[in-house]
């Protein structure tokens, strides 16, 4: 018994895949099969959705055009990287409203030093440090004044937007944006716009710091089983805390993006991005690694939700049709994810 208790005392380290899911071990190949299914059934929609709006009457004329195609996926950068954002925090069990509205604070005042003669670094900076405080504030509320991160991200939302409001009047920026910003927002390599190669990169860099860090795998531990995390002697609020900073600086940053593929920074668009990037960090839960949140999920869930709203637009449907979607896909998203949690906590409650 006392080298058993020894042994405990002096194998004091953190293991996070103790009690954050990972693989199953021992399926049988039908169990394989089923499980490779349930990785690749939104890539497979995608396919068809794809399929299908090439082939519609009303479509087939505009959909599988090159400048479409393009303008999809370009599109899509931005909310990409804030569907990151989200998943960030998401992650950790904790959740980010903010991040849309965050996205439009920081595009306004990047937009403004840019017109007054600041370099793109600068504005950059700028964008990112509005950010990464709005993310502090966020963590501080919900670990320090134990605020529902639901409660505090939506509060703060709309008090940024009332500070946008405020320093706009409700006018764009438009004038003295560098035309070397626009044109990178606007441009193609490769016949795939730059700024897809900006999220591909963020993507990469979020995947690694999530799967191959002791960071990531804390996170990862503390969303699995909060109480065990803190058992552990993981600091569970200093975690939740760097999430939603990091959600912060993300959703600053690509504030910029935002201006570079606009040209300008709007006070009305970062609240219209709140929604669909919750709705693929929640689709996440049902891609490449079914039963939780990840990045490569999160990116196929923002190729599914960009296909979809660009053949509905073409196909000439009604606004709300696309609202429609994509709330759909939010509660269907959310609903999955509360499924697969509860099926991984009743068939694999060790965690293995």
């Amino acid at each position: 018994m006392s080298t058993a208790a020894n042994t405990s005392q002096q194998d004091s380290s953190f293991d996070p895949a103790a009690i954050a899911p990972g693989p199953p071990r021992g399926r049988s190949m039908p169990a394989r099969l089923v499980r490779y299914a349930e990785a690749y059934v939104l890539v497979a929609l995608t396919g068809m959705l794809v399929l299908l709006f090439s082939l519609l009457p009303a479509t087939r004329g505009t959909f599988p055009t090159v400048q479409n195609l393009q303008a999809t996926i370009g599109n899509q950068s931005v909310l990409a990287i804030l569907a990151l954002a989200v998943l960030v925090p998401l992650v950790a069990q904790s959740y980010d409203f903010s991040v849309g509205a965050t996205m439009g604070l920081s595009s306004i005042y990047a937009a403004t030093v840019l017109s007054h003669g600041a370099s793109i670094v600068v504005a950059l900076l700028l964008a990112v440090a509005i950010g990464v405080v709005i993310g502090a504030v966020n963590g501080l509320l919900v670990t320090r004044a134990r605020v529902s991160s639901l409660i505090a991200t939506l509060g703060m939302a709309t008090i940024i937007q009332g500070i946008v409001t405020w320093k706009t009047a409700g006018q764009s920026v438009v004038n003295g944006i560098p035309t070397s910003l626009t044109n990178f927002g606007s441009r193609n390599f490769l016949g795939i716009p730059w700024t897809v190669y900006v999220a591909l990169v963020v993507a990469a860099g979020a995947h690694y710091v999530l799967r191959h860090t002791p960071f990531g795998r804390n996170v990862y531990a503390l969303g699995s089983n909060r109480a065990s995390a803190h058992l552990v002697g993981l600091r569970v609020q200093r975690l939740t805390l760097s999430t939603f900073v990091i959600a912060g600086g993300l959703a600053g940053a690509v504030g910029v993006l935002q201006v570079a593929r606009s040209g300008a920074g709007n006070p009305q668009v970062g609240p219209g991005f709140t929604l669909p990037a919750l709705a693929a960090a929640f689709l996440s839960v049902v891609a490449i690694k079914p039963g939780r949140f990840n990045v490569w999920g999160a990116v196929v869930a923002i190729v599914f939700l960009a296909v979809l709203n660009s053949g509905l637009n073409l196909a000439g449907v009604d606004s709300y049709v696309t609202d429609f979607a994509n709330g759909l896909a939010l509660i269907v998203g959310v609903a999955l994810a509360g499924l697969f949690g509860r099926n991984r906590a009743g068939s694999d409650p060790g965690g293995s």
